[in-house]
């Protein structure tokens, strides 16, 4: 089957691993129950599954004779899809609660064993809705009104596939294929979590540190200016020593990724990737060249990192990272509750309808949001449990940045229960595309009341500061490895070489360009251009750029509705109820917004800068 009946199932089964946890000393703040009363349900419960699974084959035979023989099955396979995203869901958030306990573990593995029995099972659907004929499958739709309710969009995306789908042999083949061309990023994960010789830096302070990545992400935003640039030396020194082999490397993800792309007969690799969204290519590209236009602003932004750092002469790439200003000393602190009333407050602009689901989550066992010895680090939502509800893990600080992250995780929670309310199962999924607007929205809304009612012009500063960091690292960041990896295969595609050698001079040439080397903003070190070699994003695909856009259309809904009201926020939400009824782009559009033209970037670009002024108009004050 293809996207739409798979989406929420694939992320229950897979996403779970960016999370690690050993025991917990205390009991988790979320109810499991809602999933299943006890581990003895969630086995029945699995044993069922199995069983229904193993028989998705018995529809094969008389699939597509008549409109209900293509109903029954297409509601088996999601009958039993969605029982396996709840059994996810359960052995997941079990396995976080206590990553030593062996059956934990076991069942996380039973329950992708279940997906792949499952594809397994209804691998010949898709070929058979195909051998059907548009036609006929329209017909079917037309007849059955159950089958336009629930799968009109699964149908017609896997007829939307036919000019890619190959014959059945080539399919197999390709296939096969998956873990050979997988190995790229297996090996830079063992190289450089496992095997890089790492480079010891010794910092003014005497202490003396081994720069691995998580080592290297805490020091580079040192207040000293002489360790940044230790840190930095001493790190990429570590990835130039071995440029040549990660550039062999990820050579053959580039070609492994154009090869899947010519194998499926499309232009190019970007097309292939954007084919899944019915994504425009020109969303990608119009993303690009709208960042090139905001560079004023972002170099605007250096200019005042520059003065506020107090820094003579342009900047260097190693001061990127230190806040602009630290916490005022009268900073207040957050509790889980405190937090939760501000979050209330500040997304009041969204309206009573989204308020009242996000106090129901509040009140709740959906939450596992203290932090405690051995629990699961970050935080994320896990909504896969459609029949039931959301749950959300946080590690909640008491800080700003866990307020912050209070919004954006119970953006994506509301966004969920929105969705799930408002569409079937097959059509609650969306969109990374559309789900960070939702999340990202929440976050500006919260930064603008944070703004509004501080206590004093410092902790403004501190606010205003955080909030433009974001624009630097989740647009113009993430538009420059976007950019850096359209340019990396469309090099291939061009039929010219690849090496580290080359890789670190296409990366060179962005980067100076975004952070104004010619204008005099900022010195990049070309020792520093092997930065690419480090960015485990490059081996999975082309995704990074839906971070920047899902900023920009959070900045174009923020906008609107803090200015247009209640018209612009039921724009919003009828997007967020919209689930997967319709492609992404096409879920823009309805709501107003058109992500191929220049607009909704400009409206980020003057977000940029309207807090530019503000805290250029209080440090001026001082």
């Amino acid at each position: 089957m293809h996207r739409f009946l798979l989406r929420g199932c694939l992320v229950a089964a897979l996403s779970w691993s960016l999370f690690g946890a050993t025991a917990a000393d205390a009991p988790p703040g979320w109810d499991l129950r809602d999933l299943y009363p006890n581990v003895d349900d969630w086995n029945a419960s699995h044993q069922r599954a199995t069983k229904q699974a193993e028989a998705l084959e018995r529809f094969k035979a008389g699939f597509g004779a008549t409109p209900k023989s293509v109903l029954d099955t297409l509601v088996a396979v999601s009958d039993v899809q969605r029982e396996a995203a709840r059994l996810g869901v359960y052995a997941n958030l079990k396995a976080d609660e206590d990553l030593r306990e062996p059956r934990a573990q076991e069942r996380r593995q039973q329950n992708q064993a279940l997906w792949a029995l499952i594809g397994e099972k209804s691998a010949w659907l898709a070929p058979a809705i195909l051998l059907m004929g548009s036609d006929r499958v329209r017909d079917a739709i037309a007849a059955e009104p159950q089958l336009k309710a629930r799968f009109d969009m699964v149908l017609g995306d896997t007829l939307r596939n036919a000019p890619h789908t190959l014959s059945p042999e080539g399919e197999a083949l390709l296939a096969s294929l998956g873990q050979t061309l997988s190995q790229p990023n297996a090996v830079f994960g063992q190289l450089a979590d496992a095997e890089l010789p790492l480079s010891t830096v010794t910092l003014a302070s005497g202490k003396s540190v081994q720069l691995s990545t998580a080592a290297y992400e805490e020091n580079r935003s040192s207040a000293d200016r002489a360790d940044r640039k230790r840190v930095f030396d001493g790190f990429f020194s570590a990835y130039k020593r071995v440029e040549g082999t990660l550039g062999a490397n990820l050579t053959a993800q580039v070609l492994g990724d154009v090869f899947s792309a010519r194998a499926r007969r499309f232009p190019g690799s970007l097309d292939a990737a954007l084919f899944a969204d019915n994504m425009p290519p020109a969303v990608y590209r119009t993303l690009v060249e709208q960042a090139h236009a905001g560079l004023p602003t972002l170099h605007r932004y250096l200019r005042l990192r520059q003065k506020m750092l107090g820094i003579s002469g342009p900047l260097a790439y190693y001061d990127n990272y230190p806040p602009l200003v630290p916490p005022p000393k009268d900073m207040p602190r957050w509790d889980l509750e405190r937090s939760k009333a501000i979050t209330l407050a500040a997304l009041a602009p969204l309206g009573e309808e989204y308020l009242a689901l996000l106090r129901r989550g509040f009140a709740a066992q959906w939450a596992d949001s203290p932090p405690r010895p051995g629990k699961a680090s970050g935080a994320y939502m896990a909504g896969s449990a459609y029949n039931v509800h959301p749950y959300v893990l946080l590690n909640h600080s008491d800080d700003v940045e866990s307020l912050s992250t209070v919004a954006h995780e119970w953006g994506h929670a509301v966004h969920t229960l929105l969705s799930n309310a408002n569409q079937p199962f097959d059509k609650a999924w969306y969109s990374t595309f559309i789900a960070e607007s939702a999340s990202i929205a929440n976050e500006m809304l919260l930064s603008d009341y944070l703004v509004a009612n501080a206590k004093s012009d410092s902790e403004k500063i501190f606010y205003l500061s955080r909030a433009l960091e974001s624009i630097r690292t989740t647009f113009f960041r993430q538009v420059m490895f976007a950019e850096f990896q359209l340019a990396m295969h469309e090099e291939v595609e061009q039929g010219r070489p690849l090496s580290g050698a080359r890789l670190s001079d296409l990366y060179c040439g962005i980067a100076k360009r975004y952070y104004g080397e010619a204008e005099g903003v900022m010195t990049v070190d070309p020792a520093y251009c092997v930065e690419w070699a480090y960015v485990s994003h490059f081996y999975r695909g082309y995704y990074v750029w839906q971070y920047a856009t899902s900023m920009v259309g959070a900045a174009e809904f923020t906008t609107a509705i803090q200015t247009g009201g209640a018209p612009a926020r039921d724009r919003f939400l009828t997007m967020l109820k919209a689930g997967a009824s319709d492609y992404p782009y096409a879920l823009y559009l309805k709501a107003g917004i058109d992500m191929a033209q220049p607009a909704p970037y400009r409206a980020l670009i003057a977000r940029m800068n309207r807090l530019l002024d503000e805290i250029e108009r209080l440090t001026a004050a001082k």
